[in-house]
């Protein structure tokens, strides 16, 4: 079996699992118990390799407790970021799953055990609550503690039987892949929600190498709507791990999804001190001023949605707004976003952050914004993508793309609406569509119909209008008719039917005279 196909039996069987397990749950309700279940045997048996050193002699899961020393426990805590016993293991508590008549306590117990395990720790904070959506009392599970344990015990035994093979570079791979493919799938029957916390993973890999273009290596990386984590982990996809010299960056609102972003961090292999995923309002609660600014920003920050805007009189004084001279619509954060992410972006990095179309061609406050960004240059390429890509929604987003190093005034405008794969639910982006993206991008060629660089006067003359359809002439697919030819078919044709009307008359002339 190639990798191809190991990887796409291996996403198949856990799908079944996640949905043969839930019975009557809501697969939404239920996502937690699959992901967090995959997430403990993960972190299980990375500690696990982690402890054993490559010595095959050893097989942590086989030795007691009671053998681990304080320094041992010290030790791992401040390499792995938490501490887990050879009695805690997936391992052990899968093995005897369906025989544990306690064992939602137990897990519960567990998951307590290895968050408080970093306590006092510089990993404290990113470990703190890892398993908090992982509730082993809720009636989600059944109403009573055997139905609860029954249920438990089937998710465990599914996850154990996932095949990942032995523990090095390719099984991580495999585990966060699986962990992605869940995401992915839970997002895409969630509906609206689903858009949520999760951008695909094609758009997400055109947007991590639009943010990163043409750097052989940056500081970090940042996401101030960071959902799931799928943008930033996209771009240690796209590159080697070490040119992102300090990490990765987030901020998120949903506290759910906070947990699936750290949880997805880990299953990645980037360890503690390599991110920073933080809870909250980005525009009002902002985390990592001391830690700007980035080189390179990824984001796919909710689209329209409310925000305190000019109730709040100290937001224009904000470092982040002032300049502008002007807040986003209360209605409508979307420029909120956009200039946090401006504040935070380095002399030399960009930032590509996916934007409702509205907002580059409205007026009012938002036009005033688009003033700011065009005139003080720092609008680089605007980018239309084709509708039905992103869950929960059918629009055709645009991307935004920030820079503070741009070497001349024009803004590019690409369009890409035409460049789609149709498939069953959703339209998708391949890897050529976004070679050809980036090619364009890179070289900031005219191409008829699909690219255009435009001066900044002809930009400021147009009302800062940064629609790419405004500056873009879509190409005439309708058939070319030549007129010409069409009249003679048509005389052809007319002809045609006369000469058979002729025809059929004088066989009904014929029949009726043998009939008299």
């Amino acid at each position: 079996m190639t990798s191809i196909q190991q990887r796409a039996e291996l996403q198949r069987r856990i799908w079944q699992i996640a949905n043969d397990v839930r019975g009557a749950v809501d697969g939404w309700d239920f996502k937690q118990y699959v992901l967090g279940t995959l997430f403990y045997r993960f972190i299980s048996e990375n500690f696990a390799a982690y402890i054993e050193g490559g010595d095959e002699s050893i097989n942590y899961a086989a030795l007691n407790d009671v053998v681990i020393t304080p320094e041992i426990r010290d030790d791992a805590i401040k390499t792995k970021g938490y501490f887990i016993y050879p009695s805690q293991l997936f391992a052990r508590v899968a093995a005897s799953a369906n025989t544990n008549d306690s064992l939602n306590t137990d897990l519960a117990a567990i998951f307590s055990a290895i968050e408080t395990s970093a306590l006092g720790y510089p990993s404290e904070r990113d470990i703190r609550g890892l398993f908090a959506d992982f509730d082993t009392t809720s009636n989600r599970l059944g109403n009573t503690v055997k139905d609860k344990n029954a249920r438990l015990a089937a998710v465990l035994k599914g996850v154990a039987e996932l095949d990942f093979g032995d523990f090095d570079a390719s099984h991580i791979d495999l585990f966060g892949d699986a962990y992605e493919f869940l995401i992915s799938n839970y997002a895409a029957n969630a509906g609206k929600s689903g858009g949520e916390f999760f951008t695909p993973q094609q758009v997400s890999k055109l947007i991590a190498r639009l943010a990163m273009h043409g750097q052989s290596s940056i500081n970090k990386i940042y996401d101030p709507a960071c959902g799931s984590g799928s943008l930033l982990l996209q771009a240690k996809k796209q590159f080697d791990a070490h040119i992102i010299e300090d990490g990765f960056f987030g901020q998120e609102l949903n506290h759910t999804t906070y947990n699936l972003a750290r949880m997805n961090m880990f299953l990645h292999n980037v360890n503690y001190d390599k991110f920073n995923i933080e809870l909250g309002d980005t525009l009002i609660e902002p985390h990592f001023g001391d830690d700007k600014p980035f080189d390179a920003i990824v984001s796919n920050p909710p689209y329209s949605v409310k925000w305190v805007g000019s109730d709040d009189p100290t937001l224009i004084n904000d470092d982040r707004f002032a300049p502008a001279g002007v807040l986003a619509p209360k209605s409508k954060a979307d420029f909120a976003f956009v200039l946090h992410a401006l504040s935070y972006l380095s002399s030399k990095g960009r930032a590509a952050i996916v934007c409702f179309p509205g907002i580059f061609y409205r007026s009012g406050a938002e036009q005033k914004i688009r003033q700011y960004l065009v005139d003080n240059n720092y609008v680089e390429t605007v980018i239309s993508l084709a509708p039905n890509l992103f869950f929960g929604t059918t629009i055709a987003v645009t991307i935004l793309v920030l820079s503070k190093h741009k070497t001349d005034t024009t803004t590019q405008f690409i369009d890409a609406s035409g460049l789609f794969k149709k498939e069953t639910n959703n339209n998708a982006l391949l890897d050529t569509h976004i070679d050809q993206i980036m090619a364009v991008f890179d070289s900031k060629a005219n191409v008829e119909h699909f690219a255009q660089s435009v001066p900044f006067e002809k930009v400021a003359a147009n009302d800062y209008n940064l629609s790419v359809s405004s500056y873009i002439d879509g190409k005439d697919t309708r058939e070319v008719v030549d007129i010409a030819q069409l009249n003679a078919q048509l005389k052809t044709t007319i002809a045609r039917i006369e000469q058979l009307r002729k025809d059929i008359d004088a066989i009904v002339v014929e029949i009726e005279g043998e009939e008299k």
